[in-house]
């Protein structure tokens, strides 16, 4: 049974949904193991919602350590068709200062210890990725930053660092020279993983620092991370709010939705019974 139409992911210093109402927590277990912790489910501005810590209540769990197939697994076996993800971020432009929003619609993939797909095990499957982020739901985003009066910016490039030690200098002027927008550890292995969902996925980075190439800037350090943290969690959770209320105006319709339709190389009769069956809410539509 549909349990929720639209997922939040909560990321550093944004650990629960203010606002929700019914609330009721939820563990799920998924054929890729246990995401980040129980689920909160409830109801946000009408509609039926699922919040995720990202990692975990408290902050337990490392970037490196995060279970993204399970977190994004439980989602889509939840029913979400949609998933408002927010993540702290290191800047990389003047233009971006701390307590802005960009919403990127780009990544560069600098991680090396994760994986990223929920195929393999005898099923091959790759998914069109040249627009990693969906657009309705980004734009849905951006009006939501105007609404509440957050400086929200549409559209840049987020480098997915692995972590957790921030950038060196040279790392961080060498993804300046590339014309990358922030830095982050978190966001690109959720996008990968909801395009194979077919779930419509965006996400608001939320600016804390200047990483280590600004001119004048010291080093960053937690704590100045951390200064900045509470300003963005109490404005992503308005802007999370206002996007909530706003998203069923856009066309249900999605490229995200039938992102499989073309992706499944495998002969169907060569797929074994027991991938087939782990990923039987992925594949039920196709097979």
């Amino acid at each position: 049974m549909k349990k929720a139409e639209i997922g939040i992911i909560g990321g550093s210093g944004l650990y629960a949904m203010p606002g929700l109402t019914n609330v009721r927590e939820e563990r799920v277990t998924t054929p890729f193991g246990e995401p980040s912790d129980s689920f909160i489910l409830g109801e946000l501005e009408g509609r039926n919602v699922a919040f995720l810590a990202r990692h975990g209540r408290g902050h337990r769990i490392l970037p490196s350590e995060l279970n993204f197939r399970a977190n994004i697994f439980a989602m889509k076996m939840l029913g979400v068709e949609r998933i408002l993800s927010a993540s702290a971020v290191g800047s990389l432009k003047e233009e971006h200062k701390p307590t802005d929003f960009v919403i990127p619609d780009q990544f560069i993939d600098r991680t090396y210890a994760r994986v990223s797909t929920f195929f393999g095990d005898g099923i091959v499957a790759h998914v069109a990725f040249g627009n990693p982020v969906c657009g309705s739901v980004a734009a849905v985003l951006e009006q939501a930053c105007h609404t509440v009066g957050v400086v929200g910016k549409n559209g840049g490039t987020y480098v997915c660092m692995e972590g957790p030690q921030f950038s060196t200098r040279a790392e961080s002027n060498l993804y300046r020279s590339w014309g990358a927008d922030v830095i982050g550890m978190t966001n690109l292995q959720e996008a990968k993983l909801a395009r194979e969902a077919e779930i419509c996925y965006a996400t608001i980075a939320m600016v804390t620092d200047y990483d280590c190439w600004r001119e004048g800037h010291d080093d960053v350090t937690v704590d100045q991370v951390v200064a900045v943290l509470h300003q963005n969690a109490d404005n992503a959770s308005k802007v999370v709010r206002a996007a909530v209320a706003a998203v069923h105006t856009q066309e249900k319709a999605c490229a995200c939705r039938d992102a499989l339709k073309y992706a499944i190389l495998t002969d169907r009769k060569a797929i074994p019974a027991e991938t087939r069956q782990k990923l039987s809410i992925l594949l039920e539509k196709y097979l």
